[in-house]
């Protein structure tokens, strides 16, 4: 079955499905393999499971005429979703990064929905799947859409935009992520600069942060860009902390307005700013901009500001690297807060640079005077400099209960795969 004919299933059928565990009556199921399991033996299930058509690449899976056997099933997939992506002439703005592509995409999201039909990523469904399923969740009254693209090898964003096509596109930074796959700083800014280089071929338009002199080189012969930041840019501002709330200070024909946030850490400056930027360019009132951003409370981990009994928590591990490390412990000194504590978990996919970037962490955490400090994972093995230390969060969770934190302000950073939100749960009240 060719693309045009599968998608004339999906039009009847627009829901599409890789999890049988997930999978509800209706719709397609693609059965998508993993390093480890073959997704063809799933055929079975979503059809008892109701599954309208089952999507294989093995024909010794096919119970009967609702299995259509392809030759790959993701790559019939990634097709599928760029044979829809080609039915809108609508704005569609990709998100790419080391640092801040959820939360600048959110914000983004809140902005443009107050004026337009706005379909986003959801969660960070960023990758090799998630790209094509976000794809596929537009429906016909989309007047907007954006796609947050990760990576950590090169060529990746380059492949995401053969699908999604964007027609507008932001780089958030470009820090020390994903190293180990990236190859150094040079093949991470080569890597996120896909998009641009997308965007150059095919006339797009970038949003660009001029505090990051890199962007400018990695932005050459794009004609169409809107710039803002600092300084030197079509639209300005600048970051005000109260507490550790951000707040920002907007310029705009020469009124300053400031927008209120729910986001910890001037490190989220540029985020807003994105958002502001983007709004603006699409004719969204400031008035608008400023009850969008407002109103954004982040959640999963990512900068969220917690009270549990007696202690106040900014819990920010759902990644880490070190520049976003580094961003958030430099504004934890600085936040006028009592009693400061870190927990600080191991930075992952850090490859040949994983010890010395970890010796370099603990080298900037000992400049500044703690309550308490708490490293986390065996890349800080041998590394502890006097603070104390633990294999795992689950091991210092056991710590936390038996010596629980009291009236104290704590900062806790680290990887995903660290799991630090486990001490947090660890804190009475």
């Amino acid at each position: 079955m060719d693309i045009p004919a599968l998608y004339e299933l999906y039009r009847r059928q627009p829901l599409i499905q890789t999890d049988t565990r997930k999978l509800s009556p209706g719709g397609i199921f693609f059965a998508l393999s993993g390093a480890n399991f073959n997704g063809n033996t799933f055929a079975r299930e979503a059809l008892d499971k109701g599954a309208a058509y089952v999507i294989i690449d093995d024909a010794a899976y096919a119970h009967n005429s609702r299995c259509i056997v392809v030759d790959d099933t993701l790559e019939t997939l990634q097709q599928l979703a760029h044979h829809h992506r080609q039915q809108f002439n609508i704005p569609f703005i990709a998100i790419t990064g080391s640092n801040g592509k959820t939360t600048t995409k959110e914000l983004v999201a809140a902005v443009l929905s107050k004026r337009f039909v706005t379909y986003a990523t959801e969660g960070n469904l960023n990758n090799h799947i998630g790209v094509p399923l976000t794809l596929l969740k537009i429906k016909d009254d989309a007047e907007m859409a954006i796609i947050e693209m990760g990576a950590n090898h090169q060529k990746e964003i380059a492949g995401y935009c053969q699908i999604a096509a964007p027609t507008h596109g932001i780089i958030t930074n470009c820090g020390k992520a994903h190293i180990e796959g990236f190859g150094g700083i040079e093949g991470v800014r080569k890597g996120k600069g896909e998009l641009y280089d997308f965007l150059r071929e095919h006339n797009g338009t970038i949003f660009r942060n001029t505090d990051l002199d890199y962007l400018e080189t990695m932005a050459h012969d794009i004609i169409k860009q809107v710039t803002y930041g600092s300084a030197n840019a079509e639209y300005i501002g600048r970051p005000l902390m109260s507490d550790v709330f951000l707040q920002v200070a907007m310029l705009s024909a020469n009124t300053e307005t400031t927008l209120g946030t729910h986001l910890v850490g001037v490190y989220n400056f540029p985020n807003v700013m994105t958002a502001v930027a983007v709004g603006l360019h699409f004719g969204i009132s400031i008035d608008e901009i400023k009850a969008a951003v407002a109103a954004y409370n982040p959640d999963n981990s990512r900068s969220q500001w917690l009270q549990k009994g007696t202690n106040k928590i900014i819990l920010d591990a759902y990644n880490a690297n070190p520049t976003s490390m580094r961003a958030a412990i430099l504004n934890f000194a600085e936040a006028a807060l009592q009693n400061k504590v870190l927990w600080i978990g191991g930075m992952k996919e850090m490859g040949s640079e994983e010890q010395n970037e970890h010796r370099e962490l603990v080298a900037l955490i000992s400049q500044y005077e703690w309550q308490d400090v708490i490293l986390v994972g065996k890349e800080f093995n041998g590394l502890q400099n006097g603070y104390k230390w633990y294999e795992t969060s689950s091991a210092a969770a056991g710590h936390i209960r038996a010596q629980p934190p009291q009236h104290s302000s704590i900062l806790v950073k680290g990887s995903r795969g660290s799991k630090m939100e486990v001490m947090v749960e660890a804190i009475a009240g």
